[in-house]
């Protein structure tokens, strides 16, 4: 008997990922078409990840931090093989968000996102860079070279704590997840296996 794959749940799946944005976003629907037309009539890998992280959910787009663009982009311009080029992008497929403690910026950091809250904005312009977005990308660089791809923390959620059989845990204390199999301490000797 074969496998029905008319029900792909059941059957096999030869790729789960997304084809396409399941977002409404006009916009958003637009530039993944243009980035998968590059990626196929290009020979680059830059575009086929920025098709692929387009199509992403929002939970897998995690954002990204003003400081983490500023310390990626120092370390990238401080390396040797580099040539102390200065006029690369960074790149994030996702937002970037601003972060009070970060007082300077980088001078002339170009960044490219889909969204970019306004006060890292105004911080970057402040600093003679300049935020740009993936379609001005494409003109100015449509083979990807000269970037710097960047994507956030993704087990940064609050929801990864608790996979992996760990509990949620209202409180910590005598009375909180201390059964007697939890953990190696040392009241519960008596219950560990022995070799």
């Amino acid at each position: 008997m074969g496998i029905d794959l008319e029900k792909q749940k059941r059957g096999r799946r030869k790729l789960t990922r997304r084809a396409a944005p399941r977002s409404k976003n006009v916009y958003l629907s637009l530039l993944h078409k243009l980035y998968s037309f590059l990626s196929r009539r290009t020979n680059s890998s830059f575009n086929k990840v920025i098709a692929k992280r387009l199509a992403m959910s929002n939970q897998h787009r995690p954002p990204v931090s003003i400081a983490s663009v500023a310390v990626a982009y120092q370390r990238k311009v401080a390396q040797p093989s580099n040539n102390g080029n200065k006029d690369m992008v960074v790149t994030v497929a996702g937002s970037v968000l601003d972060d009070q403690r970060i007082l300077t910026l980088p001078e002339g950091l170009k960044l490219c996102c889909l969204r970019i809250s306004e006060s890292a904005r105004n911080k970057i312009i402040q600093y003679g860079g300049e935020v740009i977005t993936f379609d001005q990308l494409a003109l100015r660089e449509p083979l990807g070279k000269n970037t710097l791809l960047l994507r956030g923390p993704l087990k940064a959620r609050k929801a990864y704590r608790f996979f992996n059989g760990a509990p949620r845990v209202r409180a910590k204390g005598r009375k909180f997840e201390r059964g007697k199999l939890h953990g190696a301490v040392k009241r519960n000797k008596k219950y560990r296996k022995k070799n």
